[in-house]
């Protein structure tokens, strides 16, 4: 684990360089551990990561690493029951038009493809506070495939993506650069709802694929 300073009311915890159980363990402890904490305006928990906004006002930057490294040597409080998430998606075609890219990368067919993404039970190690994007742990590794070399201009909600060695979905309409292979009808975010996203970290995710309309 590393602190340090990101910015004058921020400070970063870093548990290694790779994405894996141990560092996703870690992060949801310290995630879990320091919810509402009164030191704490705002957490972000990212794949090995976790940035801690505070009042620098009120606290400096050693108040909250003494908050960290007390959280990370004691019990944290249980974490909620993953929820099982099924996403129903029609792949390839004009919904998925990377499915064909992502075929000729990995050497499968693309009906392969799809068989090896939907045989998956994916992770939300976490979900962008931005749109609420889940970024998912759990791709298979024969699938990982490289981002585009330039991100589109618009990227329809409800989008399934490969990006490297990640998967996830576009809960809104934005750009991005990463492969999609598929789109879900399904709602991901809903500003009405409580909380908005349907997601949330922790939760497992199986895709189910849907006959094209």
């Amino acid at each position: 684990m590393t602190i340090r300073p990101a910015s004058d009311r921020s400070l970063l915890v870093v548990f290694g360089d790779r994405i894996g159980p141990e560092s996703y363990s870690a992060v949801v402890h310290l995630t879990h551990g320091l919810a509402g904490a009164r030191q704490v305006l705002n957490l972000h928990p990212a794949y090995t990561s976790v940035l801690i906004d505070f009042d620098p006002r009120r606290y400096t930057h050693e108040r909250i690493e003494a908050l960290v490294r007390a959280c990370m040597e004691t019990p944290g409080p249980p974490a909620p029951q993953p929820r099982q998430v099924e996403i129903p998606v029609e792949f390839g075609g004009a919904c998925g038009p990377d499915l064909e890219d992502v075929a000729r990368h990995t050497g499968l067919e693309p009906e392969r493809v799809v068989e090896q993404f939907t045989a998956a039970v994916y992770e939300v190690y976490f979900v962008g506070f931005a749109t609420c994007f889940p970024y998912l742990g759990g791709l298979p590794a024969e699938l990982a495939t490289p981002r585009l070399a330039a991100p589109r201009k618009h990227v329809p909600r409800g989008s399934v993506a490969i990006g490297g060695h990640q998967a996830g979905v576009y809960p809104l309409a934005s750009p991005g650069g990463w492969r999609l292979i598929g789109r879900t009808r399904l709602r991901l975010f809903d500003p009405q709802a409580a909380p908005p996203p349907l997601m949330r970290m922790g939760d497992r995710v199986r895709f189910v694929p849907e006959a094209r309309r």
